[in-house]
């Protein structure tokens, strides 16, 4: 897991697949926030497309790459979090999403996790990809 984590804290930008509420897949740019107790955290604000997305059709795919051409695909099942610890700590890591929403108890910030969550690491030297249940 650490593998999962070190590669997604180093390859900050991220791009996080759902399926829209047109029934068409959506992909735009996201970012990792934190691993805590080997759960994956990320963020959005519940007035964005995205929230309402993911509470219909919870099931999403994040995938990133590196600039040696390896890659990490990510996929689980969306559980969202009221743990306003959780949501300071993220605030603390991300200076972006502190100016964003100032405090966690901003009722437009959400925070979540992937549960059942896959991570596969791969690249182009013809090995085999490794995969991590997460």
């Amino acid at each position: 897991m650490n593998e999962v984590k070190e590669f997604l804290s180093k390859n900050d930008v991220q791009f996080f697949a759902t399926v829209g509420l047109d029934g068409k897949p959506k992909v735009r740019p996201f970012q990792f926030m934190l691993e805590e107790d080997g759960k994956y955290y990320f963020c959005t604000s519940n007035k964005k497309p995205v929230f309402e997305e993911i509470k219909k059709q919870p099931y999403v795919e994040v995938c990133c790459s590196s600039p040696d051409f390896s890659w990490l695909r990510l996929k689980g099942k969306v559980v969202f979090s009221r743990d306003m610890a959780l949501k300071g700590k993220i605030q603390d890591a991300s200076p972006l999403v502190k100016s964003i929403y100032k405090t966690p108890d901003n009722p437009d910030f959400e925070i979540f996790y992937l549960d059942e969550a896959e991570a596969t690491i791969a690249d182009f030297s013809g090995n085999p990809a490794r995969t991590f249940r997460l």
